[in-house]
């Protein structure tokens, strides 16, 4: 499931990461300069520099705070920058350990939380507007976002049935495809899906979301034709997600295709997530060796970083690029099973998987192979080209 596209939709009340304790990397000189925010050159950073100014001066002025925070997390998003959720955090501060906040600001701040893997934090937050604000529709997407990551999928369901009253049709029915795909429903979520999209018209940004969750689907299914369809179909509607960059790139790639790769995100080198699949898309390509040198040295300067700032949030990035560019099966590993132990989405079994056997670690293997059989994931598994003994 998509928690970005969800939590920006929650957050922003009309349509929508190491752990918030993790130990900060201290410099040991006044003049050592870790990395610059890339505000020079885009215009929303800009703007976002100019309302944190704004709100220096008037720190408890939760109408300047909210949209501060929104746009921190729209940066965080886009860049795949987790030091923006920080921004995001110092400007809901006066609000922080509330418990009675409005529910715009207590939304905002599950998004925090749930970006920077604090998932337990986030079920708190929106447990409390769920109770407080049980027709607010932002705060049951979201919740159910939530619980998907963590592979709750009844719970995540049951949220999405109490929309039926309170949302569109297609946020309903691609609520409730992305738990009910990954709970043994797969083909059923798919076309209920499939003949909701066949309705023209309603939110582009929800269309968009709605495309990539039936793309991803299909992908598991081995119906790779459709899959590629809802995603070219999604990126005509916002060629700029991330996410769902991120995801085709995916595609592409198990698909043997890295070349084509390279357009779809040559200029996102700025986002950790689509740099690591330029350089995945490189690492075969030839031609493009002196290119994959540099983009790989840049990836692991940057997750070096990020472990120096105590920053886990991309563990399953980190993990992929351990396992298919460093090849270091048994560091993989230890990545994906920290990943595996916070998050269960398909992106991190599949990681699990592959680095686990990699590694011929028969325990890891085990783990993966009993959720694969309890949820019903078998034909994601043979989708994925994935070896499933154990």
């Amino acid at each position: 499931m998509r928690p970005e596209f969800i939590l920006i939709v929650a957050v922003s009340l009309a349509a929508s990461c190491a752990p918030a304790a993790a130990k900060p990397f201290v410099p040991d000189r006044d003049d050592l300069v870790l990395e610059r925010l890339p505000e020079k050159g885009d215009p929303a950073l800009a703007e976002l520099k100019r309302m944190r100014a704004v709100l220096l001066t008037r720190p408890r002025d939760l109408k300047i705070a909210i949209p501060v925070a929104r746009r921190a997390i729209d940066a965080a998003l886009r860049l795949g920058d987790p030091r923006f959720l920080g921004e995001a955090q110092a400007a809901l501060g006066p609000w922080w350990n509330d418990d009675d906040v409005p529910p715009a600001a207590m939304l905002l701040r599950a998004s925090v939380k749930q970006s920077q893997h604090d998932f337990t934090g986030s079920i708190v937050d929106l447990d409390r507007v769920v109770a407080r604000h049980p027709e607010l529709a932002q705060a049951r997407l979201a919740r159910a976002t939530v619980l998907t990551v963590l592979g709750r999928y009844g719970e995540a369901l049951r949220d999405c049935e109490a929309l039926v009253r309170h949302a569109s049709s297609i946020v309903v029915v691609a609520c409730q495809a992305a738990p009910a795909s990954l709970s043994g429903n797969a083909k059923t979520a798919y076309d209920d899906l499939v003949r909701t999209l066949a309705h023209p018209g309603g939110d582009a940004g929800v269309r968009e979301w709605a495309l990539t969750i039936a793309g991803e689907i299909a992908a598991r299914l081995g119906d790779f034709a459709a899959a590629e369809r809802h995603f070219v179909d999604a990126l005509a509607l916002d060629p700029t997600d991330a996410y769902l960059k991120g995801a085709y790139s995916d595609f592409l790639l198990d698909r043997g295709r890295p070349r084509e790769v390279l357009p779809l995100v040559a200029h996102d080198t700025r986002n950790d997530v689509l740099l690591l699949r330029l350089a995945l898309a490189e690492q075969g390509l030839p031609d493009r060796q002196a290119a994959f040198a540099g983009h790989r040295a840049e990836i692991a300067a940057r997750f070096d970083a990020a472990r120096r700032r105590g920053d886990s949030v991309h563990r399953r990035e980190q993990a992929r690029f351990r396992l298919f560019i460093e090849h270091d099966a048994a560091g993989a590993l230890a990545l994906a099973r920290e990943n595996w132990a916070a998050q269960r989405e398909p992106a991190d079994l599949r990681v699990l998987l592959e680095a686990a056997h990699a590694a011929g670690n028969r325990d890891a293997l085990r783990v993966a192979m009993r959720w694969v059989d309890d949820h019903g994931l078998e034909r994601f598994v043979a989708a994925a080209g994935l070896d499933r003994r154990s």
